[in-house]
């Protein structure tokens, strides 16, 4: 059973130092708990920062010994390794970019210095830590760069990661001078987890935009591994807060909030001082309310709950003013002598006050101008198990909308609509009330912290095991070996190979993919092999193909199959003719005028037009809206539309890359035939080919072919290993 390494930027313990002596205590947190449910056959170490800033050599080897007894192990941080990672790029230009709020965002190269090597240090005490075959799960916008350090030292291990925070949307992302060295620091990782599937989405663009790795299906390829990205939205621990177990008397202490507040309507409003939050539009949300509807004065009081935190940092202690100075101003203007209409509490709950809280509130109003999850909202709905009364005002911007969508749901910036959900929840009914927490418990009974995390990490395992080859038509190293043995007790080899994505790698620039010299040699040595016969089937016209290739002089296939080249000699398929194109061209030039990055290249019997460098939602949706339009102009034309990796190519009908490989299959019965191909225009070789022969698809596409590799990495790879 392998061991389960969970990797954070805090322990579950923290450590504080006072009077000289060390003393440990448990840290809050649904993490915590829900890791720590996981199942007890699992053998798990944890990794992260014990929360002190200990410089001593001894007291540091004292923690140490301290927290082994419990499977933890420290990261030991300097203060300023706290200042400029932590507080620096972690919270002054990650937290805030990711929530949308760029304007906070702090540009520093200091800062990005620090997170570096903190995420170094990290991976130090990792490495030293585990085993090849241990399961690793790393935690949030803390250690985005830990993946790929991992990797580097344990190439073939199993990493995930979840990010616990929003990831911003592609044009937000961007903005980031760091932002290519964050997502390569993520795709070390196999697994990467989302709350929400907008969070998901948002990751993929950027990762295919910014890196230039195209998901099939939420899965990446990524060097040799397959990354994949899916969606974890996590729970809580639902019977904690439905039957929590409390020293006072829940019942008493509701009774004695309700005799407080004089049995009026309570509000509840419960997060974190941050500025993501949204705090003080609620309570002008409030006001606007009790304008609009007077009649509710003296008849509700909205307590609200700020959390402290990071009171060093300027916007926050700017914030914290602003709240003050509108809580004041409000009870000011609207307060009687018996009503404070806004009960201000700035300090944290325990676990008693909290969940009593809960119980006895009649609304929660959480509005997050932007937030990855919040438990907050869940953890409301599931204190109402009892008394199914209660009601949840919830932003559309926290990943939980997308789980309670029973609750009020509205945009936390739209003031009015805020101020009407607020009256239709005190004027909801008891039967609707119960009706709607029902469904919202249900769902948050089903699928609770522990859930998230047994679920994570069976995805993990799971796809572990495809990584292998089990669940897959990857090429794995058995398949490999057998295919070197039948290669080398073969006397007639017939090797064919697509050219671009298969032994180039795309680019925006066609013209720029000139065979390097390493290509150059790996084709020379192939041809030179006794028994071989090297076949380059393109779909380059063969001007380009006999410049780049020729000097090889092995056999080229041309624009999909129209030109041929056997014994140095150029011959074009039967029957093909371009009088067509002046009828065609003009259809394709109107896609290029609107289509910017797009453009027409013309070959002598075929016209292609490639999207590479244009958006690829606009390029794919100008694909859907002409191929009516084509299909149409070529259907008496004798003509075939061929979508390809980025481009649409049109060409004379009954010319294939398929028919072009029978010139050199009908030379004789090759003991051996492999093919290697990237596209839908390499399907056609792949099915004249004879069942014993490798057919092998570049990508994870569907394919007729009997294996795949993952880049073109993997087709180098292995043709080297031929040679």
């Amino acid at each position: 059973m392998p061991r389960l390494i969970i990797i954070s930027n805090r322990l579950p313990v923290t450590v504080n130092k006072k009077q000289g002596e060390l003393i440990y205590h448990p840290s809050a947190g649904g993490l915590a708990t829900g890791l720590n449910s996981l199942d007890e056959t699992l053998d798990k170490i944890w990794i992260g920062w014990p929360g002190q800033a200990l410089e001593d050599k001894w007291e540091r080897e004292s923690v140490k010994r301290d927290l082994a007894k419990d499977g933890l192990v420290p990261v030991f941080l300097s203060e300023e390794d706290i200042e400029l990672y932590y507080e620096g790029f972690s919270n002054k230009v990650i937290w805030p970019h990711f929530h949308y709020f760029p304007q906070f965002t702090s540009y520093e190269d200091r800062y990005w210095a620090a997170y570096k090597e903190v995420n170094q240090k990290f991976a130090d005490v990792v490495i030293e830590s585990i085993e090849p075959d241990d399961i690793v799960w790393v935690h949030d916008y803390q250690l985005l760069l830990l993946p790929a350090m991992i990797r580097e030292a344990f190439r073939d291990i199993s990493i995930g990661f979840f990010l616990h925070i929003p990831f911003p949307s592609y044009e937000l992302f961007r903005m980031l001078p760091w932002r290519e060295q964050l997502l390569r620091g993520l795709l070390g990782a196999d697994q990467i987890g989302f709350h929400t599937f907008d969070y998901m989405r948002h990751f993929l663009s950027a990762a295919y935009r910014i890196t230039g790795y195209e998901h099939y299906f939420g899965k990446l390829p990524v060097g040799k591994r397959m990354v994949n990205t899916d969606v974890f939205p996590m729970g809580i621990d639902y019977d904690n807060y439905a039957f929590p177990d409390v020293e006072e008397d829940a019942q008493t202490g509701m009774d004695r909030i309700r005799k407080q507040t004089h049995g009026r309507k309570l509000v509840i409003t419960i997060d974190r001082l941050d500025y993501t939050k949204g705090i003080p539009n609620r309570v002008k949300v409030f006001r606007r309310f009790l304008n609009k509807y007077p009649e509710y004065k003296t008849k509700v009081s909205l307590v609200l709950i700020v959390v402290p935190s990071r009171s060093n940092v300027d916007q926050y202690r700017d914030l914290k003013t602003e709240i003050d100075t509108l809580v004041g101003e409000f009870n000011s203007n609207y307060g009687t002598f018996d009503w404070t209409p806004i009960l201000y509490f700035y300090r944290s709950l325990n676990f008693g006050e909290l969940t009593t809280l809960y119980k006895v509130a009649d609304i929660a109003m959480i509005t997050p101008l932007r937030d990855g999850m919040n438990l907050v909202a869940k953890e409301y709905i599931a204190a109402k198990e009892e008394s199914k009364k209660g009601v949840l005002i919830l932003s559309e911007m926290a990943g939980a909308a997308n789980e309670l969508y029973d609750a009020l749901i509205v945009n936390p910036q739209d003031m009015n609509e805020m101020a009407e959900a607020l009256k239709g929840a005190l004027e909801m009914d008891e039967g609707e009330q119960r009706t709607r927490l029902e469904k919202m418990q249900l769902r948050l009974k089903k699928y609770t912290v522990k859930n998230w995390a047994e679920d994570f990490i069976n995805e993990q395992m799971r796809h572990m095991e495809e990584q292998k080859g089990e669940n897959t038509n990857l090429l794995t190293e058995q398949d490999i070996q057998e295919l070197i043995e039948t290669y080398h007790s073969a006397k007639d080899r017939l090797i064919v190979l697509d050219y671009d994505g298969t032994l180039m790698e795309f680019h925006p620039d066609p013209m720029a993919v000139v065979p390097d010299e390493e290509l150059l040699s790996l084709l020379a040595g192939l041809k030179a092999q006794a028994g071989n016969h090297v076949v380059v089937s393109s779909g380059r016209d063969r001007d380009t193909l006999d410049k780049w290739l020729g000097p090889t002089g092995i056999d080229l296939a041309a624009e999909h199959g129209v030109w041929v080249k056997m014994a140095n000699r150029w011959k074009s398929a039967h029957g093909v003719v371009n009088a067509w194109k002046k009828d065609i061209r003009p259809v394709l030039d109107n896609m290029v005028e609107r289509t910017p990055g797009s453009f027409i290249e013309e070959k002598q019997y075929s016209l292609a037009w490639h999207y590479r460098m244009t958006d690829k939602d606009l390029g794919e949706k100008r694909v859907r809206e002409f191929r009516d339009t084509l299909l149409y102009l070529t259907a008496n034309l004798d003509l075939q539309v061929l979508e390809g990796n980025k481009v649409v190519e049109i060409k004379n009908a009954g010319v294939n890359k398929g028919k072009a490989m029978l010139n050199w299959l009908s030379e004789r019965d090759w003991d051996f035939i492999i093919a290697i191909g990237d596209d839908h225009t390499d399907e056609d070789t792949f099915k004249v080919m004879p069942p014993k022969a490798y057919t092998i698809k570049v990508g994870m596409a569907k394919t007729a072919a009997r294996f795949q590799l993952v880049s073109v990495g993997n087709v180098r790879a292995l043709l080297e290993r031929l040679v």
